[in-house]
């Protein structure tokens, strides 16, 4: 039994909590950004719901060349050295999305890595190093995510359909 005491507190003391949903959370740093900008028609929300969660639901439209819908939480710049991956507590749709991350402010390009969720309630380890460079929908020949800084994390839906979509979001943290 102390084994396992102990491991969870070494658990707890590697992880930094990035975002924790509940029914007071301030979501007032997270935004949505839709297809719209470039002349699409989805229609991304995203709000607490009723449980407290984080909920990014809405519809994705192909019109217009459209075709995607993502949401996005701005911090400042945190020190990530000595992490190794997110640890994301979600419940999906069944459908997949990316978790994407802008490591410093000067980069015009986000790191991706792609998920697929279940529609039931899911932690999931997305490894740093498994996250690659992207640029408007286009993987770039550079290395993947060096994990030693972060200001930006998101979630984007575009899976080349017309869809609804709802992601549900407990806790985002990095260990």
């Amino acid at each position: 039994m102390p084994s396992v005491f102990f491991f969870s507190l070494i658990t707890i003391l590697k992880s930094s909590m990035i975002f924790d949903f509940n029914k007071t959370a301030d979501i007032s740093k997270w935004r949505v950004t839709d297809d719209v900008v470039m002349g699409g028609r989805s229609n991304g929300n995203f709000q607490l719901n009723a449980e407290g969660y984080g909920l990014f639901s809405g519809k994705v439209s192909l019109e217009n060349n459209g075709g995607f819908s993502s949401v996005r939480y701005y911090f400042p710049q945190k020190e990530t050295t000595g992490f190794s991956k997110f640890v994301i507590r979600l419940k999906g749709d069944g459908k997949q999305y990316q978790l994407r991350v802008k490591a410093m402010q000067d980069e015009y390009f986000d790191y991706i890595i792609l998920f697929a969720t279940t529609g039931e309630w899911q932690t999931l380890e997305l490894p740093f190093d498994k996250m690659v460079p992207s640029f408007r929908g286009q993987l770039l020949n550079r290395p993947p995510f060096p994990g030693t800084s972060m200001l930006e994390i998101g979630f984007l839906i575009g899976n080349k359909k017309a869809e609804s979509f709802a992601l549900e979001l407990d806790e985002i943290l990095i260990q």
